[in-house]
């Protein structure tokens, strides 16, 4: 067994708890309802467990490799990466005026996390062509997304984020790379970029770099930046491929994971300048690619629930298949497959209960963002667009860092066999590390979360959100199952730990700024922790509702509640203790002199 899309649990989400019958009924969604839904994700499904997953082991063994300047992808990739086109997988999300189907969010996110549990070094090279779509169409003149937009939406050019450089990691006040004006309206661009994503391949016929520079004269630190499209061949008027630009990839990194993906040294302007052309105006960049950089680390946090799903599955099927000692309660009276422990059920349940919750809590976040841009109403519009930018560094940190556990786990539940290669449980491992690295380190999503998303407006979008939780305990309430009862009880006391942790950090920024950051991190996974263990706590309502009126599929349903319970009591229950080390907790994290280190 290779791969198989969880795509009942994702429809399950979209319609249950991300209320898809509402997004369809948005301008521009009307076609988008569970019918459609249930149609692209089981092509979806089709594509990837069948084209893109076999690719996902062999990428790992040959990966991409750097000669001569030239990039050779994973043998089979180019082949997948065209079908991937010609299936309109690249465009599935973006607007039809160029040549994309124009879905929610609300589907693409699942249609995302398939590709990526499928094939995640692959899937890299879409997700960055999505980002560098997302800022053209929003801060491209007619002309630039005119002669870009439909051949990145088709999948036959490919796009790149190009922000890193040597001497400046995530703090972009220190960027370099110039672009010089030229008479006729382009820049000339001259710099080093690192870390450059598909900045270089055998896939696409041409890669469109957006690229972070400074316009000679302008303004020092990150109020002087300015965007620009780097086209790695010039485009002629009438649409043809020109001549190369001064672009050129001089190196590729070596990688303890996603080793298929390369991952580009770009040069801009070694032989006289790369021609480059200004998205929006000059020294708006980094807002630009701000852009670029929420989609991506939104896609990012699916990533993680990709990546964890791969492993949970592949554990699974070794737990059925793998004998070895007798149950302990005797229920088997000789070896039996280790599933039947206790031990192992409890690391299943661990990581099936994790991906469920952070599944939830990400296409919940989707329907946020779709009604944030489509809701005929100012008002609901804004309501959205808060509750999902409050989410997106909770989809970001909480599932990558939720990753590392359930694909540690999966290589646990292997035992001596997990550290082996050729089981293919470690690459997973190694795979998830990247997550909660690239796009914003953890500490970064948390930072964003305490200062923009917390203390900016003294916590009250974290406090409505607590307000919603509670409706949710007060229905758990009502009902008499043991399940029911448990997710109130650790729902209701995780919920008031994250108040009272949302008091302290808006509270605490201007005062004492070191205590509050000191427990950043913290405050991130408690968050995303409580929000996961919501949305399963919604989850379990319409399961047993289902359940009583003889719908659905009752075993599924009776796994949902089962799930639910065990996140409560198992995940959920961390979320007090996370409370007492954010709140009590700053003093001794930054006491120790910096010689005793």
């Amino acid at each position: 067994m290779s791969y198989v899309a969880p795509v009942k649990d994702m429809l399950f989400c979209m319609k249950e708890l991300a209320g898809l019958e509402e997004v369809a009924k948005l301008p521009g969604f009307e076609e988008a309802g569970l019918e459609t839904a249930q149609a692209v994700l089981e092509e979806s499904a089709k594509f990837n467990q069948d084209v893109l997953a076999p690719l996902n082991f062999e990428g790992d063994k040959n990966p991409s490799y750097w000669k001569d300047g030239k990039v050779f992808t994973t043998p089979g990739f180019k082949d997948a990466f065209r079908q991937l086109g010609e299936g309109g997988w690249q465009g599935l999300q973006h607007p039809t005026d160029f040549g994309g189907q124009g879905l929610p969010k609300t589907i693409g996110a699942a249609c995302i996390e398939m590709l990526n549990s499928a094939n995640m070094s692959f899937a890299l090279c879409p997700l960055l062509t999505d980002g560098a779509i997302e800022a053209l169409l929003t801060a491209g003149s007619p002309e630039l997304q005119q002669t870009y937009l439909p051949n990145m939406i088709s999948g036959k050019w490919t796009g790149t984020m190009n922000l890193t450089e040597p001497q400046a990691g995530s703090d972009l006040a220190l960027v370099r790379t110039r672009a010089e004006p030229q008479p006729d309206g382009t820049y000339k661009i001259f710099g080093t970029k690192i870390f450059i994503t598909y900045g270089e391949h055998d896939m696409a016929e041409n890669i469109v770099h957006l690229v972070l520079a400074r316009v000679t004269g302008a303004p020092e630190g990150v109020k002087g930046i300015s965007l620009f499209v780097v086209p790695k061949f010039m485009v002629n008027a009438d649409g043809s491929l020109g001549a190369r630009n001064d672009a050129h990839c001089v190196s590729i990194e070596h990688k303890m994971g996603i080793k298929a993906s390369p991952t580009a040294v770009l040069q801009f302007g070694d032989h006289g300048g790369a021609v480059g052309y200004l998205v929006g105006q000059e020294n708006r960049g980094l807002e630009y690619m701000f852009i670029m950089m929420n989609a991506a680390r939104y896609a990012v946090g699916i990533q993680g629930i990709a990546v964890a799903e791969r492993s949970y599955q592949k554990a699974v099927q070794y737990a059925k298949d793998r004998v070895q000692s007798r149950p302990v309660d005797g229920s088997i009276n000789k070896s039996a497959p280790i599933i039947h422990h206790p031990d192992v059920k409890r690391m299943l349940m661990t990581m099936r209960s994790l991906i469920e919750g952070c599944r939830a809590m990400a296409i919940t976040a989707a329907a946020a963002y779709d009604a944030a841009h489509a809701h005929p109403d100012a008002e609901v519009r804004k309501q959205n667009q808060a509750f999902y930018e409050f989410m997106v560094p909770l989809v970001k940190g909480y599932s990558t860092e939720m990753s590392l556990e359930v694909t540690s786990l999966g290589v646990q539940v292997h035992g001596g066999m997990g550290f082996i290669e050729e089981t293919g449980a470690a690459q997973y491992y190694r795979d998830a590390k990247i997550l909660t690295i690239y796009e914003g380190t953890t500490a970064i999503q948390a930072n964003d979360l305490v200062g923009r998303k917390t203390a900016r407006d003294g916590g009250q979008t974290a406090k409505a959100i607590a307000q919603q939780i509670a409706k949710t305990e007060a229905e758990l309430a009502k009902r008499d199952s043991v399940a029911a009862r448990a997710v109130q009880k650790r729902l209701s006391a995780a919920r008031v730990a994250f108040e009272q942790v949302v008091d302290f950090v808006a509270g605490g920024t201007k005062g004492n700024p070191n205590a509050v950051f000191a427990g950043s991190v913290p405050y991130l996974m408690l968050a995303g922790n409580v929000m996961a263990g919501w949305q399963l706590g919604r989850a379990l309502l319409v399961a047993e509702s289902q359940l009583k009126a003889g719908e659905g599929d009752a075993a599924f349903l009776r796994a949902k509640v089962t799930t639910a319970q065990f996140y409560a009591e198992h995940i959920l229950s961390r979320v007090p203790g996370q409370r007492d080390a954010i709140v009590d907790g700053a003093e001794s994290v930054t006491a120790l002199a910096l010689e005793s280190f």
